[in-house]
């Protein structure tokens, strides 16, 4: 059961390996659960479910920060449930999160606690990426649509459409929407969620994020310590010659460590870190995870906020196995971000 101390777990947990969260957007998102939760949300493993239970991923679609800026009116993981419900003529037994990151983690129990349905003990990367179809999901062979999206002005929209054909789709809807909505997708029974999602993420996050506990406990396949160091210089792209459209430009920065080899740390972002050169040689890649922690705070640096003279632990999280399949490095891999090594 998560209740609203397990609630402060949860955010807390959210965030030791997230990116891109803005902080009114994610207080806003701890606010918005804490307001909805109750006596509590049921949390379940998939498998103990009955296995033909109707189950939905929950995500935050779009920018975390127009989250901040375009206020929800609250019922907007509710509505994209109950459209497809409509759609599906099916009533929805169960959600499950895309991934946990930051206001991604607490969509979801928003979601269970408004609709009275448990929540699932797992997610779909066990990991973030920047696309609605990179999940461990899409790997087991569920497809994100049909997908329901409710806006803050009162919007739905449901989309039914090819698997590789959602973020094209998307993207422009969400911009026309106020710059974020509340998805429900990747319909599927619980039998078939057992076997796709990665399991008990969830726990893991509550576990973590409990005040003394390592950071590492939210890292279920192990996280490691790539470099600590200061950042030294950030260089911007225009993207031109990429072959993947993917909705932030790309930008190298550069980490000059400071013990050990002195190695000079150079980390490719596409949205994220996907590649970590140290004096030129790959050290670390997609899909596994790039962070950077500050050294003052221990928050997740984002790529967009990095600068000279920033103090830095770089960390890197093992994905999931899926995801070091060739499927999974053909969705997850660098060659997904547009690199070619």
């Amino acid at each position: 059961m998560i209740d609203s101390s397990a609630l402060v777990a949860l955010a807390a947990g959210s965030r030791l390996f997230a990116t891109g969260a803005a902080e009114g957007s994610f207080r806003l998102a701890v606010d918005w659960a804490g307001g909805v939760i109750g006596e509590g949300v049921e949390l379940v493993r998939a498998e103990d479910l009955p296995p033909g239970t109707l189950c939905v991923a929950i995500s935050l679609v779009g920018s975390t920060t127009a989250l901040g800026e375009q206020l929800p009116a609250g019922d907007e993981p509710a509505r994209a449930v109950q459209a497809l419900e409509r759609w599906l003529g099916e009533r929805v037994g169960a959600v499950v999160a895309l991934n946990l990151a930051a206001e991604n983690a607490l969509l979801p129990l928003v979601a269970a606690a408004t609709t009275g349905v448990p929540l699932v003990d797992g997610d779909g990367t066990g990991r973030v990426f920047p696309l609605v179809e990179q999940t461990t999901y899409t790997l087991g062979g569920v497809s994100a649509a049909p997908l329901a999206m409710a806006g803050p002005s009162g919007e739905l929209v449901l989309l039914e459409t090819a698997p590789d054909r959602v973020e094209d789709l998307v993207r422009p809807l969400v911009l026309s929407m106020g710059g974020w909505a509340a998805a429900a997708c990747y319909p599927m029974a619980a039998g078939d969620l057992a076997r796709v999602q990665v399991p008990g993420t969830v726990s893991r996050l509550l576990e973590a994020g409990v005040p003394g506990a390592d950071r590492s406990v939210a890292a279920p396949y192990g996280v490691r310590l790539l470099c600590r160091g200061e950042i030294t210089a950030v260089e911007g792209s225009s993207g031109h010659g990429l072959e993947v459209a993917l909705p932030s430009l790309p930008s190298s920065i550069v980490v000059r460590e400071s013990e050990g080899l002195r190695r000079l740390v150079r980390l490719e972002a596409h949205n994220e870190i996907v590649l970590a050169l140290a004096d030129g040689a790959p050290v670390a890649m997609a899909p596994d995870q790039i962070c950077m922690i500050s050294a003052a705070d221990g928050v997740v640096v984002d790529v967009d906020k990095a600068g000279p003279g920033m103090e830095v632990e770089v960390v890197v999280v093992r994905a999931a196995p899926v995801w070091h399949t060739a499927r999974g490095l053909a969705l997850g891999g660098v060659r997904a971000f547009g690199i070619l090594l």
